[in-house]
């Protein structure tokens, strides 16, 4: 990975950070785009200091959209190229929230970030060669059985796991949706199931919620094995629109495939984030 220069979106805890150290320690140059600045230069200093290697903060609300512009902005004024970008941050919520775009906050943070992030860098990344982008998905995608597009954002009725799960159907969505524009092209885009991993990601729920969390879930170090795999290996060169649990290539589930519904969410993805819909078409 000399050379190559990476971005980890949530990189100050849980597989974020886990996946920003092991890439530094594997030679690239590592931009952790985090919301806090005191939490993303404590990680910052702590990553460099473990992997002997300049690591870069980028500070941004994921869940505000001009912020997500401006962040992609500043990288591109002051890199040349991007290899690997790795959407990874997440939140869970406990109860129905909206975002200072009046957005709900898991589809905004979860879904709609990744969208503007990555197509406000697209360019870049086809400008640097063989590039990679990695959407962290959950196993949890499964618990959908059913796209609802009168209330994705949860307006008719709101569960904070029903949530979750589907901002991370929207991921595998937008992965595939993603993989058909880039065809032809040298960026390749896959998502992925890091496993059930202790982290910060039910930082929100009640504490008896995060004590059961806890008990069953496994290191957050086991995390990032996947996302590291797919950001270094050579294995995957090339491989594009693929779902990957335990660095293996897995099936979603039926109505992941649905090409009519990953179109329209791309379509309703580009409105609410000022896209061009047609831009990597």
């Amino acid at each position: 990975m000399s050379g190559k220069v990476c971005i980890v979106t949530g990189a100050n805890t849980g597989i974020g950070k886990a996946t920003a150290l092991a890439l530094a320690k594997h030679g690239a140059a590592v931009v952790m785009l985090c919301r806090s600045r005191e939490r993303g230069e404590a990680a910052r200093a702590e990553i460099a200091s473990e992997s002997g290697r300049e690591v870069e903060l980028l500070v941004a609300d994921l869940s505000v959209q001009s912020e997500v512009a401006r962040a992609a902005s500043d990288f591109a004024a002051s890199h040349a190229r991007l290899d690997v970008l790795i959407n990874n941050a997440a939140v869970m919520m406990p109860r129905r929230t909206l975002t200072a775009d009046g957005i709900e906050t898991m589809f905004a943070v979860n879904h709609l970030a990744y969208y503007l992030l990555t197509n406000t860098l697209l360019d870049l990344m086809k400008a640097s060669g063989s590039a990679r982008i990695i959407n962290v998905s959950s196993n949890a995608h499964r618990f959908i059985k059913a796209l609802d597009f009168d209330d994705l954002q949860g307006e008719k009725k709101f569960g904070t796991l029903r949530a979750y799960a589907l901002s991370k159907l929207e991921n595998i969505y937008f992965t595939y949706a993603l993989a058909r524009r880039l065809q032809g092209t040298t960026v390749t885009v896959n998502a992925l199931h890091p496993g059930v991993i202790r982290s910060e990601l039910n930082r929100n729920l009640p504490a008896f919620a995060v004590w059961i969390f806890n008990k069953f879930t496994k290191p957050t170090e086991e995390g990032a094995s996947t996302p590291l795999y797919l950001a270094t290996s050579p294995e995957v060169e090339g491989v594009s629109g693929k779902y990957f649990d335990d660095c293996r290539e897995k099936k979603t589930t039926p109505i992941s495939y649905d090409v009519e519904a990953s179109e329209k969410l791309w379509q309703l993805s580009a409105k609410l984030t000022g896209v061009d819909a047609t831009a990597c078409m």
